[in-house]
């Protein structure tokens, strides 16, 4: 559909829309019905001036957790282009989760902030203070102290549980405009996202409820009103919201969020190396047994993979345009699995692993296979 001097060009596919449009407001078809076998009953035409079932559960959902989201402005100190520091100022969404006056957010939304501002649903602006941050997965925790006031708490549901198609609902404050609610449903799952910092936040929610900027740290609900995620991130080409949103799953906020309580940051476990990840061509060229596996590249000092004897490489060579550090070990089982990528082992230490345990790795070294043991350490502040 093209609009030029006023005219609405018709394709086929409109037309037909409109042919449906017009059908649908005949008497005959103004009838209650019942819904299809197999659909919900909200499908069934509704009597005129009723609302229908998904519309009242988006209005409960809508009156249960609006009040406990609020709009969350940061000032930072940024140069201009003349190098002289002026403040600037980004906005976001945020919600209570507990009667202290705690409230998560996403960390782009906060970071680098010099002064945090928050405005609750009636209105009442009040300082905030930066409690934590985890820059891995986009998350933050603030807090405000208002003695006098009773915080409305939102309820955690179980993002483990869902399923695509299901109802998903949206609550925020995109480009500023206070507790706005969106609805779709929930699109996909697992989706993976690339974090500021070059780390990949795995299993994604992507819905298409509208969410605009604003709108980040916001709570994605369900329709029984629980939090299933914390919009994060749209992909759109004009920076408007095109139906593909994101939202980090809130069994992943539960486990971190305490960690930003009592540490002010998260304990990621870290082996120390630097690794490549196989593929064909690379394997071919270096006449490895192996078709897949992490390549070591560069193991840190002091690293628990130093502390355990692990090899980085030793010589450079170019494959294609590329130019590479080889002779190092190669990873390829860690606990008793296969590992097929850098970011496989990455996801298995941050998904399965906690800082101080140990980790079995076995290693392809000069052709033999080896097994080694090593403790994980925790990934050094200068490198989160």
């Amino acid at each position: 559909m093209r609009r030029k001097l006023g005219v609405i060009r018709m394709t086929p596919l409109i037309s037909a829309a409109l042919i449906i449009v017009f059908l649908g407001v005949h008497p005959s078809w103004r009838q209650p019905s019942e819904a299809l076998p197999g659909l919900p009953a909200v499908w069934a035409a509704t009597p005129e001036g009723e609302l229908t079932a998904a519309e009242e559960v988006i209005i409960l959902v809508y009156q249960e957790v609006g009040p406990a989201v609020v709009n969350i402005t940061s000032t930072a100190m940024v140069y201009d282009f003349f190098f002289n520091v002026v403040p600037r100022q980004g906005a976001g969404s945020g919600f209570f989760i507990d009667e202290r006056g705690y409230i998560i957010t996403n960390n782009h939304v906060v970071e680098d902030a010099r002064r945090l501002e928050v405005t609750l649903a009636s209105g009442k602006k009040v300082s905030a203070r930066l409690i934590g941050r985890d820059p891995f997965n986009d998350l933050a925790v603030i807090k405000i102290d208002v003695p006098d006031e009773k915080f409305h708490i939102v309820r955690l549901g179980d993002s483990d549980q869902l399923r695509v198609g299901q109802m998903a609902i949206a609550i925020g404050n995109p480009f500023g405009l206070d507790r706005t609610v969106t609805s779709g449903v929930v699109s996909s799952l697992d989706r993976t996202l690339r974090a500021d910092n070059g780390r990949e936040i795995r299993g994604v929610i992507q819905t298409d409820a509208a969410i605009n900027p604003g709108n980040s740290g916001g709570p994605l609900l369900n329709s029984r009103g629980e939090v299933i995620g914390i919009n994060t991130a749209i992909f759109s080409p004009s920076g408007g919201s095109v139906g593909i949103g994101f939202a980090i799953p809130i069994n992943k906020v539960k486990r971190i969020v305490p960690q930003l309580i009592t540490k002010g940051r998260v304990s990621h476990p870290w082996l120390g190396i630097s690794g490549l990840t196989l593929t064909p061509e690379i394997s071919r060229t270096l006449s490895l047994p192996v078709k897949q596996g992490v390549l070591v590249v560069r193991v840190t000092r002091r690293s628990p993979a130093a502390r355990a004897g692990i090899r980085g490489g030793k010589r450079r060579i170019r494959i294609g345009n590329t130019i590479l550090r080889v002779g190092g070990d190669v990873l390829v089982g860690v606990d008793g699995q296969e590992i097929k990528s850098m970011r496989g082992l990455i996801a298995y230490f941050d998904d399965q692993k906690r800082v101080g345990q140990t980790v079995e790795l076995e290693i392809l070294r000069d052709g033999l296979r080896i097994m080694i043991t090593t403790t994980l350490g925790e990934l050094p502040k200068e490198l989160s």
